[in-house]
């Protein structure tokens, strides 16, 4: 597995690359052993367009590992159009699972790929911000970025 850091406005993001897909994408605090393919430099510079208001989508080939159920959130995540916001109820009766609405709190948090894959856009029932793997500051500034 090749894997790089990108440096974004909120802190660092390490990528990893496998067999020529974006596996993960993760805030981390240091990182050893990187690398720069192609691929990598092409996810570094879309992230960055991104953090510029430049990017609103994301054009990366993926292949994030997790159960079924968990690729259906995801899926159904990158629906949501940037600067949107919806909630895990909402997202629980999209995918057919209308009780679900823990269980797509709990896909969201194992999403490996932040930011690409956007589950800071996902909201409690009444609006309020509550979980995100790397923090409520870091969902809030990237509601903020996008608004």
């Amino acid at each position: 597995m090749k894997k790089t850091i990108y440096a974004s406005p909120l802190g660092l993001l390490l990528i990893k690359e496998e067999a020529g897909m974006i596996m993960e994408i993760d805030f981390v605090e240091e990182a050893e052993g990187t690398s720069e393919t192609p691929l990598l430099l092409e996810a570094k510079r879309q992230l960055e367009e991104y953090f510029r208001k430049e990017r609103r989508s994301f054009s990366l080939p993926m292949n994030p590992k997790g159960t079924e159920f968990q690729k259906k959130v995801w899926r159904e995540l990158l629906k949501i159009p940037y600067g949107q916001t919806s909630t895990y109820g909402e997202i629980a009766v999209k995918i057919g699972s209308p009780r679900g609405a823990r269980s797509v709190g709990s896909a969201c948090n194992k999403n490996p790929l932040a930011i690409v894959i956007p589950c800071h856009r996902v909201l409690g029932k009444n609006g309020e911000l509550v979980g995100y793997a790397s923090g409520l500051d870091i969902k809030a500034k990237l509601l903020e970025l996008e608004n």
